[in-house]
């Protein structure tokens, strides 16, 4: 654990989850700030505005965080399902008001796809950078590399994390079923659901690159009990959602402490992930559900179902990620919460 804090260059074993859409630059000052790893989740921006936020996080703390990326396979999609998709949901757009899509298109690129966003990390030099989906080429690798950034990527079973310490990656996030948001499995049809706890002991004996544990940690007692288990720091990003300084809606935030219970579906995204229990899972994910268009096409869907419901209020369309263990959650700001943890860690 030492010698990563000193690699990091932070106080305390504590990340920040890169959460797109919801992590901000003041979020992630906040955790760096107080000795933790801030993290900006980039892989839903353009170039532009993940410029912007990285330029803004480093105009407002001096000390390390993390930028996050997708590494997804950028696949065509199948216009038969896509179309099917959409048809499936035209009477609910025709209720709300809105015309019903008459495409879906790709709304996020992989950080494989080009070197723009390499480009960017070169230019802007944060302290280190992880992926989610997959692993960089090996070429983008060896640029971040020889810039002397950090290089992290997410490890949902032994296989993964094996391919990852294989391509010469510094920090794997082992992420256990339990985690909130998109699991970051690198074949989306294949999931080996192994839990935090089993999946970090797994893999601190067969890999001697640091872990990072991830899923389910909401408090300090969950932390100390996966850094005694061998993880290097441990990763919240549930706990941290509900900060005034997150970018999440009020009805997220509400709805985290008064609607607990998680489920994953790839119904929104076209990706497994998990989130609070909403009208995705109760009316799509039924035994004889379509087939999901790719990731992200789905998600395009999602999102203009959402924005067109959360109008009339409706707000069941959204996807608020969030761990298994959000009943847990509290109401504390990101300083109070880190030293928080620090003192439950402690005791």
């Amino acid at each position: 654990m030492t010698a990563l804090l000193a690699q990091l260059g932070i106080q305390h074993p504590i990340f920040l989850a890169p959460m797109a859409g919801i992590s901000t630059p003041e979020l992630a000052a906040e955790v760096s700030n107080q000795g933790g790893l801030g993290a900006l989740g980039l892989g839903a921006n353009s170039i532009q505005t993940a410029r912007q936020q990285i330029l803004q996080t480093q105009a407002l703390t001096h000390h390390p965080f993390q930028v996050n990326f997708f590494c997804h396979q950028s696949q065509a999609i199948h216009e038969q399902d896509a179309q099917a998709w959409i048809q499936q949901f035209s009477t609910k757009f025709q209720a709300l008001g809105v015309p019903t899509p008459t495409h879906l298109n790709c709304i996020y690129p992989s950080f494989a796809d080009n070197d723009d966003f390499l480009e960017l990390v070169l230019e802007t030099h944060p302290k280190a950078v992880s992926f989610h989906f997959g692993l960089p080429l090996p070429h983008q690798i060896q640029a971040l590399k020889n810039a002397g950034i950090i290089t992290m990527v997410s490890a949902t079973n032994l296989a993964e994390a094996k391919v990852i310490e294989a391509a010469g990656i510094d920090i794997i996030i082992a992420q256990g079923i339990e985690a909130g948001g998109h699991r970051g499995i690198f074949n989306e049809h294949y999931d080996a659901a192994i839990k935090t706890t089993d999946l970090v002991q797994l893999l601190k004996q067969y890999c001697k690159s640091p872990i990072i544990a991830a899923g389910g940690i909401m408090n300090g007692q969950q932390a100390k009990y996966a850094l005694d288990l061998g993880a290097d720091a441990v990763q919240l990003g549930t706990a941290f959602v509900q900060c005034k300084t997150s970018n999440a809606h009020d009805a997220y935030r509400k709805a985290l402490f008064e609607q607990p219970l998680t489920q994953i579906t790839a119904s929104i995204s076209g990706r497994p992930a998990r989130g609070l229990i909403n009208h995705w899972h109760k009316e799509i994910d039924t035994p004889n559900r379509l087939t999901v268009p790719a990731y992200p096409y789905a998600y395009d869907l999602a999102k203009q179902l959402h924005a067109a419901a959360s109008k009339h209020n409706d707000y069941g369309y959204g996807a608020f990620w969030a761990g298994s263990n959000v009943a847990q959650i509290r109401a504390l700001e990101a300083a109070d919460l880190i030293n928080q943890l620090i003192l439950e860690m402690k005791s």
